[in-house]
C-alpha cells in the first residue's frame, strides 16, 4: 500500500503529475477542489477592502482543511492513492496569508487548533501518514509561465505577481523545516515537463518507483 502526495507551488504541474502517478501504479486520485470551489476565485479577485470585510482568505483556508482532511481519510484506508496536494501542505499557506496580513492571528490560531485535532483524528487510522511527498520544485520565472499557460482567469492579474513571489520564496523552507508526514523526493520542473515530453513522464514514474521501493525495504 502507497500513499503519495504531490507538492509545490500554484503553477508547477501538481495535478498532471498526480494524474501521471495514479495512472502508473493503478490508483485513485484525489484532486484539489478548484472548479467547485466558490471561494477561491473571490480570494484571488477581491480588493483589499473586501478581504478585510468578508475574510475570504481565512474562509478559503477553512474550505481547504475540510476537503483534504476527508480526502487524506479516504486515501489512507485504500491500498494506493495519490493526493493533489494534501492536509499538511494548507498550514503553510495559512502562515503566508496571516504574514500578508490577509489572515488574522486569532483566524491563524483557530485555523491551527482546527488542523492539529484533525492530524490527530489519522493517528487512529491503521495508516497514518503518506509513504512519499512528490515535491515539484521550480524557478519563480517557471511558475509563472505555467501559470499562464493554463490561464485560469482569476489567476492572471499582475496585483497576484507580489503575493506569488511570496508563497513561491519560502516554498522550500517549508518542505525541508516544516513537512515531517513523509519522506521527500524532488523532481526539478525547470527541466521537467510531463505534459509535451514522455520521456520526462516515464522518468518521473520511474524516480517515484524506485524511491517507494527504497522507502519499503526500510519497512
Amino acid at each position: 500500500m502507497a500513499v503519495i502526495v504531490v507538492g509545490g507551488m500554484i503553477g508547477l504541474g501538481k495535478t498532471s503529475v498526480a494524474t501521471l502517478l495514479g495512472k502508473a501504479i493503478g490508483s485513485d486520485v484525489f484532486y484539489e477542489s478548484v472548479d467547485e470551489n466558490p471561494i477561491l476565485p473571490l480570494f484571488y479577485t477581491s480588493t483589499p477592502e473586501e478581504i478585510e470585510q468578508k475574510r475570504y482568505p481565512f474562509l478559503l483556508q477553512l474550505y481547504f482543511l475540510d476537503t483534504r482532511f476527508k480526502a487524506i481519510k479516504q486515501a489512507l484506508i485504500h491500498r494506493h492513492n495519490v493526493l493533489d496536494r494534501s492536509i499538511y501542505e494548507d498550514w503553510y499557506f495559512a502562515k503566508v496569508n496571516r504574514e500578508l496580513g490577509r489572515i488574522s492571528d486569532l483566524e491563524f490560531t483557530i485555523y491551527e487548533s482546527l488542523a492539529n485535532n484533525m492530524l490527530a483524528e489519522l493517528e487512529e487510522l491503521p495508516k497514518k501518514a503518506p509513504d512519499l511527498m512528490v515535491y515539484l520544485k521550480g524557478s519563480f520565472d517557471t511558475v509563472m509561465h505555467r501559470i499562464g499557460l493554463r490561464g485560469r482567469s482569476f489567476e492572471q492579474d499582475p496585483a497576484l505577481i507580489d503575493y506569488y513571489r511570496t508563497l513561491w520564496s519560502g516554498y522550500d523552507d517549508w518542505v525541508m523545516n516544516h513537512y515531517h508526514a513523509s519522506q521527500v523526493l524532488i523532481i526539478d520542473m525547470d527541466t521537467t515537463d510531463i505534459v509535451s515530453r514522455e520521456s520526462d513522464a516515464t522518468s518521473v514514474v520511474a524516480q517515484v518507483k524506485d524511491k517507494l521501493q527504497l522507502i519499503q525495504q526500510v519497512c
